[in-house]
């Protein structure tokens, strides 16, 4: 008898640690990925940041060209309401389809200002303007980066949920 109840206990416990274990591994893996969604976070809050002032120094020189501006600026406010849903909640796959299409349509605007201040050499030429514009790209380059490792933090999340119990 006392032999059933050593073994029931001991089974329990098992039970209990394993249960705790992989409990402690999915935590540590959504943390990770929401970790990994904070830095995506502040490269887009540093892009966004960029874009006013390449929309003030391209005022000048893009009069005409009022409409592009003003597509800029509502894409940008349309990506940032997008990031802030999605920093609720990076877990949402709406959320960050939301974002990543909001994000797709800002870079689509900022590519037809930046082609266009290409015909206009004084624009093009300006300072602050091929500051901004090498700002801008390497805020990009490091939201690929980092969007890659959210990526991939996700997929370890996901995997790690699917292959349950596995610790």
């Amino acid at each position: 008898m006392i032999v059933a109840i050593v073994i029931l206990v001991v089974m329990l416990l098992t039970l209990a640690i394993g249960t705790i274990g992989v409990y402690n591994g999915l935590v540590k893996r959504r943390n990770a990925y929401q970790n990994a969604f904070a830095q995506i976070d502040v490269q887009l809050t540093r892009r966004h940041g960029l874009i006013p002032n390449l929309v003030e120094t391209a005022k000048g020189y893009l009069r005409h060209e009022r409409q592009t501006l003003e597509a800029v600026i509502a894409a940008r406010g349309g990506a940032v309401n997008a990031q802030q849903v999605a920093r609720g909640n990076p877990g949402d796959p709406a959320a960050m389809n939301q974002l990543a299409g909001a994000e797709q349509v800002l870079t689509q605007t900022l590519g037809r200002l930046l082609a266009l201040s290409e015909s206009y050499p004084g624009l093009k030429a300006n300072q602050n303007m091929m500051q901004l514009s090498e700002e801008l790209t390497s805020t990009e380059n490091r939201v690929a980066f980092a969007r890659q490792g959210y990526n991939d933090s996700v997929m370890a999340y996901n995997t790690k949920r699917e292959v349950f119990p596995a610790t």
